[in-house]
């Protein structure tokens, strides 16, 4: 990209009184097809920055006769936009995630254990074996696995392997011993997987975390290397701010000593969990929101995940008649937890699947909202709504927050889940936009990749990476390309409470915005995937650009 230094007229001796009048700013960016995202969705050639946010935006002949800056960039009619927001992620796992065995799109449990053991190989010193990203769908008798090799292959190394949704997980014996975990362990809102009476190692949502809470806390660098990773690849993708679903005061607090070091520019909406601890802390601190960081709701869950069928269905499975999911919690708890955040101002965010959790918790809030409102209470991933639910969205002003990518990950087996007329109720994308003519898009990420393309991708053409089907799925829920880059930008900056100053490229706002080669609006739908971030700017500052 050709960078100008500007003396222009100046270098002669000559000043005019229109110089003299015009602003000065840092950069000035020329030549571009500018996508603001604004109200009217309206375009631009070009826009001038100062002191991180956007001072003009307007054509080339408005800028350059309105500001001077020593800077001036030549985007060469290359298409920008506002910063991708990812709405639902889980940036600090990924990072540490990034240090594990690597599980994603093992296609059989043979392949699962032979990536274990390479990673043991280069990994000889971590205390604990850990990995992520199984998916037994994808194997040939779609079972869940046993630990059997693992306590052959490491009788003395504690192994948990974690399920790419994070709701389940296998473990080998020495973890389940250090969990003590046996035949007879029962846990709300989670479940052993036994066979011919003796634990399988499989364990499902809340039973994981009795092995999962033996496993050493990271250390302060290592967290820090892991945030610092875990932006880079973001940043490489188009990211400027992503929703950090559900981490506790000490991570949150570690973001904030980052982001004031220097070290973190990534611009974060953390979801606090909701222990006693952490409840206490912020109800008493009350809400905080920097350029950086906001931190104004907790991440509750609801049920847990349709691929583990541990989703709460209104109705058994179709493929499992003896199985209904279940709540995480009691209705009774929930409902305690709505009360709370509503007296102390916070956001409530709770992760619903199934379409008897979103039931249970949109009832939960209406007791709460009772009306419409702007309190900007939201459900993670509202995958299956009940059709007589689905306008609880809008008389209670529910922010729906998916991930389209699930849609398209789960389409294989969604069906055998959930038969040919529940299935209707599912990824109903188009319909949850209808009810407030707003959606929150995310990734969920690392429970599926980070790049927000594909999400768009998925969105507007309800496709996989193989653009199959043909035809796509379930197409009345497609959205328009608009309505997607609404989603992956002031959609998501308004579900955060953040829309006037980010979100689009306008004036006052903060500079976050991308760049890349070719148009998201009119690039032929299966290449959408492939198209490339050049450039990805935080507050002015390029923070990546490719080489």
């Amino acid at each position: 990209m050709n960078k100008i230094i500007l003396n222009t007229l100046l270098a002669f001796g000559i000043t005019t009184t229109a110089q003299a009048q015009m602003q000065k700013a840092d950069q000035i960016f020329l030549n571009g097809k500018i996508f603001t995202v604004d109200e009217a969705f309206s375009k631009a050639e070009a826009f001038a920055v100062k002191d991180g946010k956007f001072v003009g935006v307007g054509t080339k002949a408005e800028i350059q006769g309105a500001f001077q800056a020593d800077e001036v960039t030549d985007l060469e009619g290359k298409f920008v936009y506002p910063g991708f927001i990812d709405s639902h992620a889980h940036f600090y796992r990924y990072g540490t995630g990034l240090q594990v065995a690597d599980l994603v799109g093992s296609k059989t449990f043979e392949e699962l254990l032979e990536r274990v053991q390479r990673h043991r190989e280069t990994h000889p010193q971590q205390e604990w074996l850990l990995g992520r990203g199984w998916d037994q769908n994808l194997w040939p008798d779609k079972s869940f696995p046993s630990k059997e090799k693992l306590d052959e292959l490491f009788p003395d190394t504690p192994v948990l392997l974690t399920r790419v949704d994070g709701h389940a997980a296998l473990a080998n014996q020495k973890a389940l011993d250090i969990g003590g975990v046996d035949a007879s362990t029962e846990i709300l809102g989670g479940k052993v997987i036994l066979k011919d009476g003796q634990p399988t190692g499989t364990l499902i949502d809340n039973a994981i975390g009795l092995v999962s809470k033996n496993i050493p806390d990271a250390t302060e660098e290592e967290s820090r290397e892991a945030l610092k990773a875990a932006q880079e690849n973001c940043f490489e993708v188009g990211l400027t701010t992503v929703v950090d679903a559900g981490l506790d005061r000490s991570t949150i607090e570690l973001l904030h000593d980052m982001h004031q070091d220097g070290s973190l520019k990534m611009r974060v909406y953390a979801m606090v969990n909701p222990t006693e601890e952490n409840r206490k802390h912020y109800f008493e601190k009350g809400t905080f929101q920097d350029d950086h960081l906001t931190v104004r709701s907790f991440k509750i869950y609801g049920d847990g995940a349709l691929g583990s069928r541990g989703a709460a269905l209104l109705e058994p499975y179709h493929d499992d008649p003896h199985e209904q999911g279940f709540l995480l919690n009691t209705p009774e708890e929930f409902e305690k937890l709505a009360f709370e955040m509503h007296e102390n101002g916070f956001q409530m965010n709770t992760h619903c699947i199934g379409d008897s959790a979103n039931r249970t918790l949109l009832d939960i809030y209406a007791k709460v909202l009772k009306t419409e409102n702007d309190l900007r209470w939201r459900i993670e991933h509202a995958q299956i709504v009940s059709r007589e639910d689905i306008g609880k969205f809008a008389k209670y002003s529910v922010i729906p927050s998916v991930q389209p990518t699930h849609a398209t990950s789960d389409m294989y087996w969604a069906e055998d889940r959930l038969g040919p007329d529940r299935i209707k109720t599912a990824y109903t994308f188009q319909d949850l936009l209808d009810q407030n003519g707003k959606l929150a898009l995310g990734s969920d990420f690392p429970v599926e990749f980070i790049n927000p393309l594909y999400g768009f991708h998925s969105a507007v053409a309800r496709r996989d990476a193989n653009n199959w089907p043909e035809e796509g799925f379930q197409m009345d829920n497609k959205i328009s390309r608009e309505d997607a880059m609404r989603g992956m930008t002031i959609w998501g900056a308004f579900a955060n409470f953040e829309e006037d100053y980010k979100g689009s490229i306008e004036v006052g706002k903060l500079a976050d915005f991308v760049i890349l080669n070719e148009d998201l609006m009119e690039a032929p739908e299966e290449s959408l995937r492939e198209l490339i971030i050049q450039e990805t700017y935080i507050g002015g500052q390029r923070v990546f650009e490719r080489k």
